[in-house]
């Protein structure tokens, strides 16, 4: 895996321990798995991040880190992870998810207004937060599974490859 380039990105463990706001978590994020980059803790990191970040639900990063550090998943990226849903990708991600709740619930569409308002929103809300929940749990676990599987398998290619180049170049060299 491109662990340089990984960890060029990430911030240092020593800094979010000792980060003031960081405090009340005491020793838990003393873990060396929260912070090394090895394919069990990486592939872990996917799976929570994607889930996590399909979730519509406020302070997502703190839902993230918080399912992070009990299954000793790689912090950084699982709380990076949940930015896929950002203020410009969350109106399309979500109603995608919507849109497969209804479809799976067999409820019908509510139509959208031209511009989205809280009144609009309080009124409308119980008619569709279950098939957005449902919609956003499924894609969810989808994309954990994908995402973790897919670190697996490319995990293990990368070492294999990496494994047949230094077998290549002990072979040439002697």
């Amino acid at each position: 895996m491109p662990r340089r380039l990984l960890k060029r990105y990430m911030p240092s463990p020593e800094r979010i321990k000792n980060s003031k706001s960081l405090r009340f978590m005491g020793t838990m994020l003393h873990d060396p798995n929260l912070w090394h980059l090895n394919r069990h803790s990486v592939a872990r990191a996917m799976a929570i991040g994607l889930f996590v970040a399909m979730l519509p639900m406020p302070m997502q990063m703190l839902a993230s880190a918080s399912i992070a550090t009990p299954a000793r998943a790689n912090l950084p990226i699982s709380v990076g992870l949940v930015w896929l849903t950002n203020p410009v990708t969350m109106p399309p991600i979500f109603f995608t998810q919507y849109k497969i709740g209804t479809l799976l619930l067999g409820t019908p569409e509510r139509t959208m207004p031209i511009e989205l308002s809280l009144a609009w929103l309080s009124a409308e809300f119980h008619h569709i937060w279950q098939p957005l929940l449902l919609g956003s749990i499924l894609v969810g676990l989808i994309l954990a599974t994908i995402g973790y599987s897919a670190t697996m398998l490319y995990w293990r290619f990368w070492v294999s490859r990496n494994w047949q180049r230094r077998k290549l170049r002990r072979r040439s060299q002697t």
